[in-house]
């Protein structure tokens, strides 16, 4: 284990200690996950945590995220599960990525694989189109517009625009490494393939991209895909849904499972069946 994974889980020690929470699952969030890291590039760990039952019975709700002052290496943040669920209920592409991401600090407990499972009922094409689709929007109109551009904002308007791409074709939730979906859904041999590979080896080589004339073949493209999706982001569907019952079952087992016979709460959930997958 290196210096820097090392720290981030003393710093999860120290917020489970300080916050008297129980963390169940960390990741690398960012464009470490994205496969598009700088040399300088920060470590965007992102977590999910859960409270001692005792907590979610007070008439003053709990505070539902947790938060470390950023640092030049370090950007620490979790969200509790209960925040983590309604969340899901909606589709939440954020949650999405970190459950899937390929940098894993820490899973202790079967929360975020049972979570995994209900995905394929959770996940709703329409509601993460419009969620990729206004970061492009946002991104493309404040950094890609005038005739000279911050070149590396290029990756994160390319990157929720291909993630639409590939919700489009295949309708399930996009994957986080860029180079994934550069390879499958730019074609080999083109302009555009050309130029944006060679930005990315510009950017994870230390090339610090500042202000320079924009590419007019990825601004091309990007301008179209924005038109394509606003016209047709209406047209998905939305969630299947998981029912509130499976996230209710999915709750008390977490709780269960984690605190046991720490919370005389717990003991009388044990028996709780675990969500199978299905409606």
């Amino acid at each position: 284990m290196s210096e820097i994974e090392l720290e981030i889980i003393r710093q999860l020690r120290m917020i489970e200690a300080e916050e008297d929470v129980r963390i169940l699952y960390a990741c690398e969030s960012g464009s470490r996950a994205w496969g598009f890291p700088s040399r300088d590039s920060d470590y965007d760990v992102r977590f999910l945590y859960v409270r001692r039952p005792e907590a979610y019975l007070s008439i003053f709700e709990p505070r539902d995220v947790i938060e470390r002052p950023i640092s030049n290496l370090l950007d620490i943040g979790g969200w509790d599960l209960k925040k983590a669920l309604l969340l899901f209920r909606k589709s939440n592409p954020p949650l999405l990525e970190w459950l899937q991401s390929g940098i894993r600090y820490e899973e202790n407990y079967t929360v975020a694989e049972s979570i995994r499972a209900l995905s394929p009922l959770g996940f709703s094409p329409k509601s993460c189109i419009y969620h990729y689709l206004n970061m492009a929007r946002g991104n493309y109109r404040t950094y890609l517009q005038g005739s000279e551009v911050k070149i590396k904002k290029y990756f994160y308007v390319l990157r929720p625009l291909l993630a639409c791409a590939w919700i489009e074709k295949y309708n399930g939730v996009p994957p986080l490494e860029f180079s994934v979906l550069v390879e499958t859904l730019i074609p080999e041999g083109t302009l555009l393939r050309e130029t944006v590979n060679q930005l990315l080896v510009r950017k994870m080589s230390g090339d610090e991209l500042k202000v320079e004339p924009r590419l007019e073949v990825i601004n091309n493209y990007l301008e179209q895909s924005i038109a394509h999706f606003e016209e047709s982001a209406s047209l998905f569907e939305a969630a299947h849904g998981v029912t509130d019952e499976q996230l209710d079952v999915l709750f008390y087992s977490a709780l269960a499972e984690v605190w046991g016979n720490e919370s005389s709460w717990t003991r009388g959930l044990k028996e709780v069946r675990r969500p199978s997958g299905g409606r």
